[in-house]
């Protein structure tokens, strides 16, 4: 019965619930000290075997531990609810879970739970993943406050992109955090926001070159042949330039065959559309701050062909 309700909890289960199951507490002691549960935190035990070992599964069974350490008023918020719904641009996941409680309840933090008392309205908190945690609105404003700016911009980018909120409720959500601390630093990220953007890495570069003075054109340009039938898509556009700059993950560029798939539809591009000028950037050119906007700048008078993915730039 105790392995049915951690199964329902991605693997975890509370004292309180073994109790209720029928384990007593010489029968928990033993469990733990053989190994075949192991505590998460005071009170609380995972169950290996059950819990999901993708990334997600991890998060879900770490949020639905410090849920069950907690207690039931407290809910997922901040960058963790961010990850679940699925919002892009944020760091490798550390293991921290970030968790709101009512602002009357003074428990000290627990380690591994980075506890806020933010004031939150009921219809604020929703469920996700079988887990209560902010609603997507609610996770952008508590985020943003906490997060440098461009990965404050991949995560607005991005919940405009899976449609987790509409761009009009931007003002409205930004003027919602006028009173909390950060509100003046952060209030004019909100207009930057982009739902186009496709992923973090277009995102990143488009504000490096808006900060350059040179914002594209377009965001999801289509590119057609004689016929009108549509050949690409291209990330950025530069209409003056004639530019067009990829945002290359590499990931997919990694397969077999792929970079020859990419030439061939390169090709395939100038050809239709003589004249272009194409760029692809990597994350590893991010390292460079100032080389993506210098690149773009520099097309003014210089055709860029394509070139390996992170191959763009020579010394720093």
């Amino acid at each position: 019965m105790a392995h049915g309700v951690a199964a329902g909890q991605y693997g975890v289960i509370s004292r309180a619930q073994a109790l209720r199951c029928g384990i007593d507490r010489l029968q928990l002691r033993r469990l733990l000290y053989r190994g075949t549960w192991v505590r998460a935190y005071h009170g609380v035990y995972r169950v290996p075997g059950i819990e999901r070992g993708t990334g997600r599964g991890r998060l879900l069974s770490a949020t639905a531990a410090a849920q069950l350490a907690l207690g039931p008023a407290a809910f997922v918020s901040a960058e963790t609810a961010a990850r679940l719904w699925g919002m892009q641009g944020l760091p490798p996941w550390d293991g921290v879970v970030h968790m709101t409680v009512p602002g009357a309840d003074r428990r000290s933090g627990v380690s591994g739970i980075t506890v806020h008392t933010w004031a939150t309205d009921r219809a604020e908190i929703t469920g996700r993943g079988g887990v209560r945690a902010t609603s997507p609105g609610r996770t952008l404003r508590d985020t943003v406050l906490q997060v440098d700016r461009a990965t404050a911009l991949c995560l607005l980018d991005s919940a405009l992109n899976r449609q987790l909120v509409a761009a009009d409720a931007l003002p409205g959500l930004a003027a919602a955090n006028s009173r909390r601390p950060g509100a003046t630093r952060t209030r004019p990220w909100w207009g930057l926001a982009d739902g186009r953007a496709q992923s973090p890495l277009e995102t990143r570069i488009r504000l490096l070159c808006a900060d350059g003075g040179l914002p594209p054109d377009a965001l999801q340009y289509p590119f057609y042949d004689v016929r009108g039938r549509l050949i690409a898509v291209g990330d950025l556009w530069w209409e003056d330039l004639r530019l067009l700059v990829e945002a290359d993950g590499r990931g997919p560029h990694e397969l077999p065959g792929a970079l020859l798939h990419d030439r061939r539809r390169q090709n395939a591009l100038q050809l239709a559309c003589p004249g272009i000028r194409i760029a692809r950037f990597t994350w590893a050119d991010l390292e460079h701050p100032s080389y993506i906007p210098g690149a773009v700048r520099g097309a003014a008078g210089t055709h860029l062909m394509p070139v390996e993915p992170g191959m763009q730039h020579g010394a720093p």
